[in-house]
């Protein structure tokens, strides 16, 4: 079902960030990220363009608290988790879906029991019988359109085939923000463009947050220009008289530093020659 636009969160509305970055630096060798600041809400889309080595794919990490941060503070659902233990994250990484690159799916289990995994594995919330677990699990791949596939393993599928399982795994305990890493990569635009509409289709159905990796501009075109009708069961095209109804934000990143924030067409037109650099007009 849908989700009415009064029931969206905004940074004008009461409700807390779904995950919040302040003034965030964290370093190995060098420092990969530095002063990282950003906030986002319920249903909000982030797409995260850059260079390779620009600390993309550690501000996911960090997001979770996989990695430490040296200084600054990460906020995941009003919480400050930069000092957590791990036993005290973990009720928080529970509300959060991630999609890793590749899929990263287990290559001995079955694409039904990869799938089940954060059901019967997550700390809190109450167990679910095995009945139960069954049924959200074939939902989950009903949503990809794999349901036929429960009890193959993952190295029987496509590429893209694997990508859409991860989705499932990601979203089966309808999480309220997830996370990908490159969730199209190495897939050809077909393929690419049908992951990309599931996962319009996720944020408009549950009113999910989404942080999205990516080097193809056309995910994030997508993800902006297109909403999921649950009617119809199909994507349709926004008029130009709603550009924000997506409510799609772009970041760019460079050196570990957000360059750009901002809607698509801000980013279009954009002077920055490194910001230029990753939109395909």
């Amino acid at each position: 079902m849908t989700v009415p636009e009064s029931s969206l969160a905004s940074p004008n509305g009461s409700d807390a960030p779904v995950l919040e970055f302040r003034s965030v630096t964290l370093s190995f060798d060098r420092p990969v990220l530095e002063g990282v600041s950003f906030v986002m809400y319920a249903g909000e889309t982030r797409i995260v363009l850059g260079a390779a080595g620009s600390g993309k794919s550690v501000m996911l990490k960090a997001a979770m608290g996989l990695l430490p941060v040296d200084s600054g503070q990460v906020l995941l659902f009003g919480q400050d988790i930069t000092k957590m233990s791990e036993h005290e994250l973990f009720p928080l990484r529970s509300r959060v879906g991630v999609l890793f690159q590749e899929g990263g799916l287990f290559d001995s289990l079955t694409v039904g029991d990869n799938v089940a995994y954060p059901l019967e594995n997550r700390q809190t919330g109450e167990r679910l019988e095995p009945e139960a677990i069954e049924g959200k699990v074939v939902e989950a791949l009903r949503f990809v359109e794999l349901d036929q596939t429960l009890e193959k393993f993952p190295s029987e599928l496509s590429g893209g085939m694997r990508r859409r399982v991860g989705i499932a795994r990601a979203v089966v305990t309808e999480p309220p923000l997830v996370l990908y890493d490159s969730p199209t990569a190495g897939l050809d635009p077909i393929t690419a463009n049908t992951i990309m509409a599931l996962i319009a289709k996720e944020r408009d159905s549950q009113n999910t947050a989404n942080v999205i990796v990516t080097h193809r501009y056309q995910d994030g075109r997508l993800m902006a220009d297109f909403r999921y009708n649950p009617e119809k069961g199909r994507l349709e095209h926004l008029s130009k008289e709603q550009p924000e109804a997506t409510r799609t934000v772009f970041m760019v990143m460079k050196d570990g530093h957000i360059v750009f924030e901002g809607s698509m067409a801000d980013l279009e037109s954009s002077t920055d020659p490194y910001v230029d650099k990753f939109v395909h007009r």
